[in-house]
């Protein structure tokens, strides 16, 4: 059964991308490969669009290989100052596509649908010992514009690297705004290469977002809180942003309200003819030295709506700890434990732990399970529930997630 409030297209996808709000719509951009649900170097920029994050409906893609991309990766967008998109994406080559280029592409219509590919605009800088160059993050600078590109180094060091723009046209190397050894684990790990670097700020402090790659290997979503000055990170503490098997390529943005929000691409979530999903979206507040999610506001509307559905919307209190179980057809299907800091989730498919903070949302949506709490985002895939399903266990908040129209 096929997500309702996860973001799924006909074929495969991964990276969420580009997310922006132009003043009427959201546009989400993702890598995409479509009718195959098998991964390819052939990558597209995959394009959605809906009045909010849980009504987007699939558009043609954007940006596809040809035209000198042997595929087209990750990246990012930015609206110039006379409201103007264009996409910085990675451009990637057969012969090696472990090192990108960072290419342009401009709207040739006000719905974003035709775009029109330009120069190169940024390579992996030759003084550098880089072995790995993609997924362009733009943020706004006091100048104009900065850009962070994921890279690997030598010695096995993951970092960002950084360019500035004073018009989003033209892009200048400006070294290396942040890096890490692989040899460092305290309190996290964070790999020898960093896929989709931002850096967000949240509450007057800075975050460092990063997705951990290591020797083709994708690992967890980590963070650190920090200073952030003159083109520069340094971090005064590590966390873990994500849990579970299937959270990964993180993407920040903004949205309707100009609030920090973030998404997740999300693993081994599949059917006959969809592959990959996107997370629920999430606001970005800090709780301390604590980076915190919680899921979008915008879900809030489909509490009960329409006739209802399988999908829900569970709130766990912190204050409550019985054990939260969901029966279908007479048999426990799912069971989540509170043990000391740590959630224990049983499925009919694995087992996991996983910490907690505060209060706990657990949402139901076909073949996902997304937990989320102050310690962070789980998801993973599940078998999905039939229609009879039921929420066993008292203090726990069960608001039933209706239907909706993609518009």
């Amino acid at each position: 059964m096929r997500p309702t409030f996860h973001f799924t297209a006909n074929g495969w996808i991964n990276d969420p991308h580009g997310i922006t709000f132009d003043g009427d719509r959201y546009h989400v951009f993702f890598q995409y490969v479509p009718d195959s649900v098998v991964w390819s170097m052939n990558c597209s920029w995959g394009h959605a669009s809906g009045r909010d994050l849980f009504s987007l409906a699939e558009l043609p893609p954007a940006l596809t290989p040809g035209d000198g991309d042997d595929g087209v990766w990750s990246g990012s967008l930015l609206v110039t100052d006379d409201g103007s998109p264009r996409i910085l994406y990675t451009s990637v080559s057969s012969e090696n596509p472990a090192i990108g280029r960072i290419r342009t592409a401009t709207a040739k219509d006000e719905g974003w649908i035709t775009w029109e590919k330009g120069a190169v605009v940024a390579t992996a800088p030759e003084q550098l010992p880089v072995k790995v160059f993609r997924d362009p993050v733009i943020i706004p600078d006091e100048a104009g514009w900065r850009m962070l590109v994921g890279a690997g180094l030598a010695e096995k060091t993951a970092a960002a690297l950084g360019f500035t723009s004073p018009d989003g046209a033209t892009w200048v190397a400006d070294g290396v705004v942040a890096s890490r050894s692989s040899a460092d684990r305290d309190p996290v790990w964070s790999g020898s290469m960093w896929e989709c670097p931002q850096i967000v700020e949240i509450d007057g402090v800075h975050a460092l977002i990063v997705s951990v790659w290591d020797e083709d290997e994708l690992f967890d979503v980590v963070y650190a809180l920090g200073d952030f000055d003159d083109g520069s990170f340094t971090p005064r503490s590590w966390g873990n942003l994500s849990h579970g098997p299937s959270p990964y390529a993180a993407t920040t943005f903004r949205d309707a309200q100009d609030r920090p929000c973030l998404m997740f691409w999300l693993r081994g979530v599949e059917g006959d003819d969809w592959n990959g999903a996107h997370s629920l979206p999430y606001v970005i507040t800090t709780v301390g030295d604590r980076l915190v999610l919680s899921p979008h506001p915008d879900l809030d509307r489909y509490h009960d709506a329409g006739a209802g559905g399988e999908a829900a919307d569970i709130l766990w209190p912190e204050h409550v700890h019985t054990t939260l179980k969901i029966r279908d057809r007479g048999v426990v299907a799912l069971e989540i434990n509170r043990v000391g800091q740590h959630l224990r989730v049983l499925s009919s498919e694995n087992a996991h732990t996983l910490p907690w903070a505060g209060d706990v949302r657990v949402i139901l949506d076909g073949p996902i399970l997304e937990i989320s709490s102050h310690a962070g985002v789980f998801a993973a895939p599940i078998t999905p529930l039939s229609a009879g399903w039921e929420l066993a266990g008292r203090g726990h908040e069960l608001r039933r997630l209706g239907q909706h129209a993609r518009a």
